[in-house]
């Protein structure tokens, strides 16, 4: 999934996937994790957002299936 960079002291970038329902974030320490049954209109909310770092821990995070993807080996 492709993800865009986002201005936050917390987040790297963002991805979002309407097929799927799925949305990807980066954080600045490196980890990425997936949340699932995320609707365009979760999206759209979190892209206005003031803070996007705030939007996650407010209505984001405990409240969407959530899964760490493994870090990518550099070879």
């Amino acid at each position: 999934m492709e993800r865009n960079p986002v201005k936050s002291s917390n987040i790297k970038s963002v991805g979002y996937d309407s097929r799927t329902k799925v949305m990807e974030i980066e954080y600045n320490n490196g980890g990425v994790y997936e949340y699932h049954g995320f609707l365009p209109d979760h999206h759209a909310k979190l892209m206005a957002a003031d803070s996007i770092g705030g939007h996650v821990a407010n209505h984001v995070r405990g409240k969407f299936e959530t899964k760490k993807k493994p870090k990518r080996s550099r070879i």
